[in-house]
């Protein structure tokens, strides 16, 4: 994109971030670009550690035409010396004149540290922007922003339902309930997530790869993670995700007798009550990895384990215009379930959108208090 005329920088410097976001935690997502009479000299996405942060690499880039010009970036400059020195420094030194950035960083070592460094070097530091790209800035970083605020990463729950809310027939047959181009979205999705969970059923009865893949088929090397939540240790050697490149993290009871079948897999023992999975100790292994987002795609089963638990922090949920039916149709959340309406996990800042004839509705989960069963965040 570098020398061509731009209509909006800033949103080209929201698409750089959406592009590095899932492979680059424990940083935030973040993309920047330089504009120097009205065309983009310069642009850059975070980089995994060790490498540079987005300002850094626009500037670089930008070589000597920084002087006099625009930068814009998706979040608010990082403002101290951790593993890469504070973007700041550079930005002064390079001789902008101008900052446009729509989000304050959430790290309390940022907050608002960036721009009063810049605007004390006679910096002008603009926050205007549209609803939109506000929108999508925080959702660039919410897992970050979660990960500061918890030390663990956000957990988004995706669905793929029929309307009455099956995901399988009685019969098991589940391929395919959502559109091509409602799977095309899980895809991008899952490029964008750290790392991706799912139960044990789930890779005996459909065997997936659990990678993410263009619109050509070509995986793209995300997510950086895969974790196979297997209390029994039964994840044959055979499982297709075993021949794909990437990190498998397989979670076990602690007295399953169990080695790792490649060098990829790493084995993580989480012994609950009633041979199942603590899942909280999974959620704190994630986090301690740094990881910001994680997405959970699995069956009724670890699904339902999850809400009861209390793990989930975020839904996203594909429902088909198909009527599935019948009382041994599998249904997308299983467990013990809810005694009265007040107890229901409900969802605040929802939004919905068409993908051909699918609807995906996403929301947030209330951070109004439930009270489940002591035994919910167990899973098999």
């Amino acid at each position: 994109m570098r020398g061509i005329a731009i209509n909006n920088p800033l949103d080209r410097a929201l698409q750089l971030a959406r592009h590095a976001k899932g492979s680059v935690a424990p940083r935030p997502a973040v993309g920047a670009v330089v504009v120097k009479n009205g065309k983009i000299v310069g642009e850059g996405a975070t980089q995994p550690r060790p490498g540079n942060h987005a300002e850094v690499i626009a500037l670089s880039q930008a070589g000597t035409q920084t002087r006099d010009a625009t930068l814009y970036c998706s979040l608010e400059p990082h403002a101290f010396q951790g593993l890469a020195p504070p973007c700041t420094d550079a930005i002064i030194k390079s001789g902008i004149t101008t900052v446009v950035s729509p989000l304050q960083d959430p790290n309390p070592r940022v907050s608002g540290n960036g721009y009063r460094q810049l605007t004390a070097s006679r910096i002008d530091v603009v926050r205007n922007c549209t609803e939109k790209q506000k929108i999508e800035a925080e959702q660039l970083i919410e897992g970050f922003a979660h990960h500061i605020k918890t030390g663990l990463p956000m957990v988004t729950l995706k669905l793929a339902t029929s309307l009455d809310g099956k995901i399988a027939t009685r019969t098991g047959d589940s391929r395919w309930i959502t559109n091509e181009k409602s799977r095309e979205r899980v895809h991008e999705m899952r490029h964008q997530t750290d790392a991706l969970i799912t139960g044990v059923g789930t890779v005996l009865s459909d065997n997936p790869r659990l990678t993410a893949r263009d619109q050509l088929g070509n995986a793209t090397g995300r997510p950086i993670l895969r974790v196979v939540v297997d209390s029994n240790g039964r994840m044959p050697a055979s499982a297709s995700m075993l021949k794909e490149p990437g990190e498998i993290l397989w979670v076990i009871r602690d007295d399953i007798d169990a080695n790792p079948p490649n060098d990829c897999v790493s084995i993580l023992r989480a012994s609950g009550k009633d041979g199942k999975i603590e899942l909280s100790t999974v959620i704190q292994e994630l986090g301690s990895r740094g990881l910001n987002d994680v997405m959970v795609e699995a069956g009724a089963g670890l699904a339902g384990a999850f809400v009861e638990g209390g793990h989930v922090n975020k839904i996203a949920a594909f429902v088909a215009p198909m009527i599935i039916g019948g009382n041994d149709a599998v249904s997308a959340i299983a467990g013990k379930g809810i005694e009265t309406l007040s107890d229901a996990l409900t969802l605040e800042r929802v939004s919905f959108s068409m993908i051909d004839s699918d609807i995906l509705i996403e929301g947030y989960v209330s951070s109004s208090p439930k009270t489940y069963s002591s035994s919910t965040s167990q899973a098999k």
